[in-house]
């Protein structure tokens, strides 16, 4: 996908960062950068992405009566949308800050669909599996992991946490390539 669509999908997500925010200082610096943004945009290109994600079925709209429309991202949309965010995790210009990301779950089976895709998502981003329901990163990615935990519905069994010692910590250092 070009990034003028995936520009769109993680715009539109930052509706639902803006939904996330607890205090109006966060709500106001999410409102900042997404107008930011917006404005930054070609209209061609804008006009010629929204087209192509709603023919995808990523975006939808409705239509109200004053002749203004909401454009608004389908259950699909929000998963290419957190794809684009997991898979930006890793920046170009990461440097460790020495702290571990740990995301750990106990998901019943009757939500094993769930658990079994965000493990699979965890993984594919770059978490090592310490144990079935405990995965690990460096990568500082507490809100995009939030975000696909809520995509998922399943905030009330899964938890995150920031380490500053884990016992193995030169296989995992191994297993990221840091020094």
């Amino acid at each position: 996908m070009n990034n003028t669509r995936n520009k769109i999908l993680l715009l539109l997500l930052a509706g639902v960062a803006f939904g996330c925010s607890y205090t109006p200082g966060k709500q106001w610096m999410v409102l900042k950068t997404v107008s930011k943004e917006w404005k930054k945009m070609n209209q061609k290109e804008l006009r010629s992405g929204i087209s192509y994600l709603y023919r995808l079925n990523f975006i939808d709209k409705k239509q109200y009566s004053n002749n203004s429309a909401k454009i608004f991202l389908t259950k699909k949309g929000k998963l290419a949308a957190l794809n684009n965010l997991l898979i930006n995790i890793k920046g170009k210009n990461w440097t460790w800050d020495k702290k571990w990301r740990m995301v750990a779950f106990d998901i019943p089976e009757k939500y094993r669909k769930g658990r079994n895709a965000l493990r699979q998502k965890l993984k594919k981003v770059g978490f090592c599996e310490l144990q079935k329901s405990v995965l690990i990163t460096p990568y500082d990615c507490e809100k995009e992991i939030k975000e696909l935990v809520k995509f998922f519905e399943l905030e009330k069994y899964v938890r995150f946490g920031v380490l500053i010692l884990v016992d193995n910590e030169s296989t995992l250092k191994k297993f990221f390539r840091i020094t």
